[in-house]
């Protein structure tokens, strides 16, 4: 009966829980996926960068 107890427990929970409105969560999703491009990008321009660089090195 503890499962019972617990789903019980969490209802109460989630009644207190203040949710964001959609322009909020919808905001926020756009800065995510805007930062995640961004990174993304930076990390693969340093990974060509280096990868090349360790080319010339290896390479003779």
């Amino acid at each position: 009966m503890k499962i019972v107890e617990y789903l019980k427990e969490t209802k109460t929970e989630l009644k207190h829980v203040i949710w964001p409105e959609w322009s909020q969560t919808f905001y926020y999703t756009l800065v995510i996926i805007v930062l995640s491009v961004t990174v993304a990008y930076y990390l693969g321009i340093f990974d060509f960068i280096f990868s090349k660089g360790l080319e010339k090195v290896i390479t003779p």
